[in-house]
């Protein structure tokens, strides 16, 4: 599945000239994960989450796997080379989750199951997740084949999702250990002007 179309969303933010760092890394850079990326996205999230509800939305073997089946459905935002916010995506072939969502990739599919968000936290309280959810969704935009972003969530994060324009679907099916979850839904607009103007 090609990126091309999106790539307008993964340019990196660039300092004005006079402001210019010396070291060639770019000061702000989204780009899609991969393999290598496995360790830093899982340390992220285990201290995002263990801490507050004691399982993690995705183990290291899971985050290697979704990252090589796919990577295009993921987004990183790095700060002078070092990860600092992340989301994992795969496709899924239903509107709503249901267990097998949690780890199968649907290479066919048309809704993207976000399995997680995660900030580092150093760098948390900046506003950063917000940011990086707009980047991902107008990233969406640009995959024709996707038609909705699902999610589920604690009920602490709901308000959180809603901001970023997610409806409240209610009780997710899934349960995982003591957990449950409300899920969420997100429309993906903005496909017709793109296939107007594609070649296909």
């Amino acid at each position: 599945m090609s990126v091309t179309g999106a790539r307008p969303f993964l340019k990196p933010i660039l300092e004005s000239p006079g402001r210019q760092r010396r070291h060639t890394l770019p000061a702000s850079e989204f780009r899609p994960l991969n393999p290598q990326d496995a360790i830093s996205v899982f340390e992220i999230e285990r201290e995002a989450f263990i801490s507050v509800s004691g399982e993690c939305p995705l183990h290291l073997d899971e985050v290697r796997h979704f990252l090589t089946l796919c990577p295009e459905l993921s987004l990183g935002w790095f700060e002078q080379g070092r990860l600092v916010a992340f989301i994992i995506g795969s496709l899924w072939d239903e509107d709503r989750l249901s267990e097998g969502a949690l780890t199968l990739h649907k290479p066919h599919g048309h809704t993207v199951h976000i399995h997680v968000l995660a900030v580092h936290r150093t760098f948390r309280q900046q506003g950063k997740g917000p940011i990086l959810m707009w980047r991902y969704q107008q990233y969406l935009r640009c995959l024709p084949y996707v038609r909705l972003a699902v999610l589920m969530c604690e009920d602490d994060l709901v308000p959180f999702y809603k901001k970023s324009g997610f409806k409240v679907l209610g009780p997710c099916s899934i349960t995982v250990a003591h957990l449950t979850f409300t899920e969420m839904q997100y429309a993906i607009g903005g496909h017709a002007l793109m296939r107007r103007n594609s070649q296909f």
